[in-house]
């Protein structure tokens, strides 16, 4: 592989950005590799948006480096950075037609026409729009809209494509379409898709890697399976998902002790002192199979379809199990049934304690 191939796409080197006495960006340093799907995956006020403007020159970082590969672009203006944006909001040519408005890029770069006509025919059959060339956007579904967006944006072959939110304004069967697509596209032309969202679903679906972030810093960086089976804070192991999180305290290597004096094993990854234990609802079983057990009894149930979600409470706190429906009817214990709950050493974590991801959906603030 030569020097080129593995220079990343993105660089950014203890990048910082304050507004006013606000820091909405505190220090972040991360990699994109060439030809990969990134995602930037946080709450609202997390500094992801943020991230990806000074990425795309939309705002100016306070301090710290920006490479897009190896040429620093601190200081150059959107349109002397070689990256293209897909919005929200489409910011299509109303007056244009589909064609017209995919081949904007290329006649202000000066392509000849006939190359022009030829690589818009292209790119929209690639996403799925070819014999729509001469429909002006109001004739076009939402969908087909963000089609029209995203063509015009990889047409001129940018180096990065940075999408914000690009799918927040459609419907959710229509969403879960666009993820897909938008995988495919991005596999197809093999461009850097660099990707903001607050919907962990739609970051694991389509990226390779993620970051979350959380007041303005990577909380943790890694594959979609990395973060879910092994969140390294309370806060992913939050966000990304349901996760059941009991206190306890290190009694020796790959052992806790729970408030109760029960025992559970675990990876404990050289730790010490208080943790708190996880383990995400599908991993817990309701029979003895597992090493770590608990009792309890059913607070709350809800059936979901594919499974039905319960509440236990026990001892040391109410934990939730989805149960698998697997049989027809989908039989699961009743509320006031008490029930043994078991999972593997291999499906349980330990995080600190001191930061419980309760607070990780609520919101609160807006999004920087």
């Amino acid at each position: 592989m030569s020097e080129a191939t593995t220079v990343p796409d993105v660089r950014l080197e203890e990048v910082v950005k304050e507004f006013g006495d606000v820091r909405a960006v505190d220090g972040i340093s991360l990699e994109v590799p060439r030809g990969s799907f990134f995602a930037l995956l946080g709450p609202s006020g997390c500094g992801k948006t943020t991230t990806l403007r000074m990425i795309g020159g939309f705002e100016e970082a306070t301090s710290g480096r920006i490479f897009l590969g190896d040429r620093d672009v601190v200081g150059l203006p959107p349109y002397k950075r070689d990256v293209n944006t897909v919005f929200q909001s489409y910011a299509l040519f109303p007056h244009m037609t589909v064609a017209d408005n995919v081949a904007f890029g290329l006649h202000r770069k000066g392509i000849a026409k006939g190359e022009a006509r030829s690589r818009v025919a292209e790119i929209l059959e690639l996403v799925d729009l070819g014999g729509r060339e001469n429909r002006k956007p109001r004739q076009l579904s939402g969908g087909q809209q963000q089609r029209v967006a995203l063509a015009r944006a990889i047409v001129c072959n940018p180096r990065v494509l940075l999408l914000d939110e690009p799918l927040g304004a459609l419907d959710l069967k229509l969403r879960k379409q666009m993820q897909l697509e938008l995988k495919r596209i991005q596999n197809e032309v093999g461009i850097t898709f660099v990707h903001v969202t607050h919907d962990q679903e739609e970051a694991m679906t389509m990226a390779d890697t993620i970051a979350v972030m959380n007041n303005g810093r990577i909380e943790q960086l890694g594959t979609p399976a990395e973060l879910y089976e092994r969140p390294r804070t309370a806060f992913v192991a939050g966000f990304l998902g349901k996760s059941n999180l009991l206190d306890g305290t290190i009694a020796g290597d790959g052992l806790v002790r729970l408030a109760d004096g029960s025992e559970l094993r675990v990876h404990t990854n050289g730790t010490s002192g208080p943790v708190s234990v996880g383990v995400r609802p599908e991993k817990i079983s309701l029979a003895n199979g597992g090493v770590n057990r608990l009792t309890g009894r059913v607070k709350e149930s809800a059936y979901i379809g594919v499974a039905t979600e319960l509440v236990v409470a026990t001892t040391v706190g109410e934990l939730t199990v989805f149960h698998q429906n697997v049989e027809a009817g989908g039989v699961a214990p009743g509320i006031g049934s008490d029930v043994t709950l078991s999972w593997a050493p291999e499906a349980t974590f330990v995080v600190d304690p001191g930061d419980r991801a309760d607070r990780a959906d609520r919101g609160e603030e807006q999004a920087i």
